[in-house]
């Protein structure tokens, strides 16, 4: 198991504690103060930390930092009978992994514990994120080695330059706006404003407003002149994100822009002109909207002269590895971190989830962990519950159908036939590397990577 230091003045809680722990199988040393457990470092290397906060001499916030120091690879879990924010505070901004409240309540504890030494990894099967890669243009544009990224790089190329209209489609969260970013600064409007217009945020009266501008005077609250983002993005792009959302009237108004290229402001007389192109994004099933006279159909042929559909994240998880190394790259460079690693465990939960929020949900769960990150690695105990849960256990059942097969991974599969050789050959890996046609350190790591079960007699085997 594992080793855990206790610091504590109060020797009964100390002894309570190392009976518990010592009852999990773990290796248990106490010390009754700051001073005394910085002492053990040449003959301990724990990787838990239990560090109680009022101690005499130094107390246990004073001594965080040399703690840190002494034993940088140790999780530490700070404990206290003092219910103080503040000290909280400083205890989680100076490096404690978790901190509990006496008296302890030993389910917190052993959670906190084993939350711990989730987060300790083998730094050598880490994977690293390398940020310096990575240019600050390179960290807000489309990522993805997939075959639909690729089309889609190549659609981008080829309608780039033209003025049609493009329509974007696609789930929430998948990167409309990034599409229609690349569009624009692909062609010969790139040195001319890119306006986003959110069709969803506004009521129609102020949506058109938004677009089209208005008159002084036009309604209430219209103290003055505003020009609107149609006009503003004359000799550039507009992006009409969730353009399904429109109503009938709003519909009509901007089929005249396509057609015509001319608008009038709310409340004004006189027509104005734009020549800005339209890029419009949806999630919606146009075709369905159109069949319920929900949308106009001469609209919907207008906004889809060229169409782009981004496929949802689940349907490209090879783009996952790839788009994690950016949104990393990104959200350490927004909140000046180093995190440079995520586990491996990490990375196959992140690959097997289904991402129903998509990019931007991955983003956010990358964000998060940044934040609340004490060290430069993303282990399992950052990340939601509900990601976690898809890393690979064991398989205790195994298929005998063809249909029940059809329901694994590939991954899943690769383990449960390793699983099966190493017991048919009786844990003999000379044998068990011959069967599968791989080396001895290939195998050694697919155990380990997997959590396989060796049979006994492997034990004696060199």
């Amino acid at each position: 198991m594992s080793t855990i230091l206790i610091i504590d003045d109060d020797i009964a809680s100390c002894r309570m504690l190392q009976m518990h722990f010592q009852g999990q199988g773990h290796s248990v040393a106490l010390a009754h103060s700051v001073d005394e457990g910085l002492a053990q470092v040449d003959r301990i290397q724990p990787k838990i930390i239990i560090l109680d906060i009022r101690m005499p001499g130094r107390s246990g916030l004073e001594g965080l930092p040399d703690i840190k120091l002494t034993f940088p690879n140790s999780r530490i879990l700070m404990i206290t009978a003092f219910h103080d924010m503040n000290s909280t505070i400083q205890a989680m901004q100076d490096g404690a992994d978790d901190y509990i409240h006496k008296p302890i309540d030993l389910t917190e504890l052993d959670a906190a514990v084993n939350k711990a030494l989730l987060s300790q990894s083998d730094s050598a099967d880490d994977i690293q994120i390398e940020s310096s890669l990575f240019s600050d243009s390179d960290l807000n544009t489309m990522v993805g080695s997939s075959s639909a990224m690729r089309d889609i790089f190549k659609l981008i190329g080829r309608v780039a330059q033209s003025p049609a209209s493009v329509l974007i489609t696609g789930e929430s969260g998948t990167g409309k706006e990034l599409v229609a970013r690349a569009i624009h600064l692909s062609s010969e409007r790139a040195s001319g404003p890119f306006i986003a217009i959110n069709c969803a945020a506004l009521v129609e009266t102020l949506l058109e407003s938004d677009m089209f501008g208005h008159e002084k005077g036009a309604f209430s609250g219209a103290v003055s002149k505003q020009t609107g983002k149609f006009a503003l993005a004359n000799n550039g792009t507009i992006f009409l994100d969730e353009v399904g959302e429109l109503s009938l009237n709003m519909q009509a108004k901007l089929l005249r822009v396509l057609q015509e290229k001319e608008f009038i402001p709310v409340g004004g007389k006189s027509t104005q002109t734009t020549n800005a192109r339209v890029i419009a994004a949806t999630n919606i099933n146009f075709s369905d909207q159109v069949k319920e006279g929900q949308f106009r159909e001469d609209l919907f042929y207008r906004l889809q002269v060229v169409n782009s559909h981004i496929p949802p994240l689940r349907e490209r998880k090879e783009d996952i590895f790839d788009l994690t190394q950016v949104l990393l790259s990104r959200a350490n460079k927004e909140m000046n971190r180093n995190v440079s690693r995520v586990t491996i465990d990490v990375m196959q939960a992140l690959c097997d989830y289904e991402w129903p929020g998509n990019v931007r949900e991955l983003e956010n769960v990358l964000i998060k962990s940044v934040a609340i990150a004490t060290r430069d690695v993303i282990s399992a105990d950052l990340i939601p519950d509900k990601i976690i849960q898809h890393i690979p256990e064991h398989i205790e059942q195994r298929p005998e159908h063809t249909e029940d097969i059809c329901q694994l991974s590939l991954q899943d599969i690769e383990k449960l036939h390793i699983q099966r050789v190493l017991e048919a050959a009786d844990g003999h890996k000379g044998k068990t590397c011959e069967i599968l046609g791989i080396s001895r350190p290939r195998l050694r790591r697919l155990i380990k990577q997997y959590q396989l079960s060796e049979p006994p007699e492997s034990e004696s085997e060199p």
